[in-house]
């Protein structure tokens, strides 16, 4: 696994109040992960945090860039990160702030997963057969 570049170290420092936040190489990025959840990401040296419905419209009102790539195929992909306010960079607290949207909005994702219902297993019963 690369060694984290010094951006990453720095990253890591200034997320310390958040708790036992973890990097891991992914596709030349890196992804961060707090209790086991992504909740951002490191391309090009930007960081993005997760965003879902229910945050989404904050981050486009405030003119924050989400992640996306060229597939293999040519087609522009856009993932559900955005960018943070470059003020935030500066600042653990501000940063924090926003680290905590997209750890929320990780854990929503998570518990989204969770509810998933499995269909429900029934005895077969032959038509014409008696209920007892």
């Amino acid at each position: 696994m690369p060694k984290p570049t010094e951006f990453i170290s720095h990253l890591l420092d200034i997320l310390a109040p958040l708790g036992d936040v973890s990097v891991r190489s992914m596709f030349g990025g890196w992804g961060f992960y707090l209790r086991g959840k992504m909740f951002a990401l490191v391309a090009s040296d930007t960081f993005y945090v997760k965003v879902d419905d229910l945050i989404r419209d904050g981050f486009v009102e405030q003119r924050l860039i989400p992640f996306s790539y060229e597939s293999r195929n040519g087609r522009r992909e856009v993932m559900s990160y955005y960018t943070v306010p470059t003020d935030a960079m500066d600042s653990s607290a501000l940063l924090c702030e926003w680290a905590d949207k997209g750890i929320a909005a990780a854990a929503r994702a998570a518990e989204k997963t969770q509810r998933v219902k499995r269909p429900s297993v029934r005895a077969y019963k032959p038509p014409g057969s008696s209920s007892r």
